[in-house]
């Protein structure tokens, strides 16, 4: 069990990990190529991490996450420089950023923009290292009472919250989560041994792998949905100016900070809420908190800071539920955990106790990041502009060849690069019908532990479905999955 007492000799632990040279060198690794990641429109951690999976299999799993957990925080962090300078947000996470931020900059005050959201992501993505830190722990510690019921009502819970959170498209949501949980079931029974939906391929009698689906949904769909598109930014600022805050900028930032920081990481939590979802709730709790809310939308400075504080912080909330619970919260960390699947390692709360080094290191390489996100982004932000100037045809052209090639170096398969480029073409129609991409992905990873933890729950019940509403702790979740699920129906039927 863990204790509150043992949480400083463990991140001493983290640290020795962590500023180990080999460990440290890939750490900056990842940060910086998750800088770039973040300034280059369309291109995200979840492609990055997915791209990545291939090659990184042969590194120290430790040395892997710690440089994947430095693309996450990374990319979060780039995301703000073209949404400030060039209205061209990286993510959809960064949308919002880019109201008031664009006009900042239109307004000569792009300098002030891109620190107000360089150090509020440092202040949301330490707050939200910290927090992951305390959290984290206590969490596995509650979920060691979960049986198969529990971890059913569980994964439950984060396939109705990715949906339900999905606004106008719940409908769409719920579509694509059915389409990853199909996904899921390709390959053999493993309790009955029979073949499902193989359609007699030999090559499918394994499944889908998660990796090639992730490179064929975030990485081909990507490049295909840019060529058919051709979305390109509708104007650019040459003059950033200082990127010295005034007295004032400060006073108006902090409270921004602080706001976003709590809502980002309090979202990040929730199972499929991500980072889209904090950057909205936290820029439209700053607009109600001002007394000016008319500045909105024409260069407030806290319309920068608070979104961009929430997207970060969000990143490390994310992190909570995967850790202790072995439960992505967003396609980025479903990616991860099919990177963990794919070392052998399964997060949950055994995690902690057998592969403590590996986690801990992760943490303390996070507050490191963060660091060194600071110390990368102002200075360098002359040269994440200049990135912008890549032709996209030569970028999008390097990763389908990426993407073939590290999907090949998998399984050594030809039958793969026909997945990944059907799933290509699949995920270009998905955003073609505003279908969203990341519940597929969920239903992907899940889909297997869903059906494995209910035929297990069968198994102990000797076939009575009421063992998941006797159990207190599977009854209350799935009382919540239920309310979560009316709540989004209701809420689509009175906008309709």
């Amino acid at each position: 069990m863990e204790s509150i007492t043992q949480l400083p000799g463990h991140l001493f632990t983290g640290f020795l990990t962590a500023l180990s040279p080999v460990n440290l060198l890939f750490g900056l690794i990842g940060v910086t190529l998750g800088t770039a990641i973040g300034v280059l429109p369309g291109i995200g951690p979840a492609l990055t991490i997915s791209l990545l999976l291939p090659i990184t299999y042969g590194l120290d799993p430790t040395t892997a996450f710690i440089m994947f957990g430095g693309i996450y925080y990374g990319a979060m962090y780039g995301g703000s420089t073209t949404s400030i300078l060039v209205k061209m947000p990286g993510e959809a996470a960064s949308v919002v950023t880019s109201l008031d931020g664009f006009e900042m900059a239109r307004q000569g005050r792009a300098g002030a923009a891109l620190a107000t959201a360089a150090i509020g992501s440092f202040f949301a993505g330490t707050f939200a290292t910290f927090m992951l830190m305390l959290l984290a722990p206590a969490l596995v510690n509650f979920a060691l009472s979960f049986g198969p019921p529990e971890y059913f009502a569980l994964m439950m819970l984060a396939l109705i919250t990715v949906s339900g959170l999905s606004g106008d498209s719940t409908p769409r949501a719920v579509v694509a989560t059915a389409f990853g949980l199909g996904l899921g079931v390709i390959g053999i029974d493993l309790q009955s041994g029979q073949a499902r939906l193989t359609f007699g391929i030999p090559s499918l009698l394994s499944g889908i792998d998660v990796v090639v689906a992730a490179i064929g949904f975030f990485a081909i769909g990507e490049v295909l949905w840019a060529a058919a598109t051709r979305a390109q930014a509708e104007d650019s600022v040459s003059n950033i100016g200082s990127t010295r805050m005034t007295r004032e900028d400060w006073r108006r930032s902090w409270p921004a900070w602080l706001r976003g920081s709590l809502i980002g990481f309090f979202v990040g939590i929730l199972p499929g809420a991500g980072a889209t979802v904090a950057t909205f709730l936290a820029y439209s709790a700053e607009r109600r908190a001002s007394r000016q809310p008319e500045k909105f939308g024409k260069g407030a400075i806290e319309g920068v800071a608070a979104p961009e504080a929430a997207n970060n912080a969000s990143a490390g909330g994310s992190m909570v539920p995967l850790l202790a619970l072995g439960i992505p919260g967003s396609g980025t960390t479903a990616i991860m955990l099919a990177a963990f699947q794919l070392y052998g390692l399964q997060p949950g709360p055994l995690l902690f106790t057998e592969k403590s080094q590996l986690v801990w290191g992760l943490i303390a390489s996070l507050y490191i990041s963060n660091i060194l996100l600071l110390a990368l982004n102002l200075p360098l932000v002359g040269i994440w502009v200049r990135l912008l100037k890549v032709p996209q045809p030569l970028l999008y052209g390097s990763v389908l060849a990426f993407s073939t090639l590290g999907v090949y170096t998998i399984n050594h398969n030809s039958f793969d690069l026909v997945v990944v480029w059907f799933l290509g073409v699949v995920s270009f129609f998905m955003r073609c019908y505003a279908i969203p991409i990341a519940p597929t992905i969920l239903g992907l990873v899940l889909g297997p532990l869903l059906e494995q933890e209910f035929r297990k729950s069968m198994s102990i019940s000797v076939g009575d479905p009421m063992i998941f509403l006797t159990r207190p702790i599977s009854a209350i979740i799935l009382i919540v999955a239920t309310l979560v699920l009316i709540s989004s129906l209701r809420t689509k039927s009175k906008r309709g």
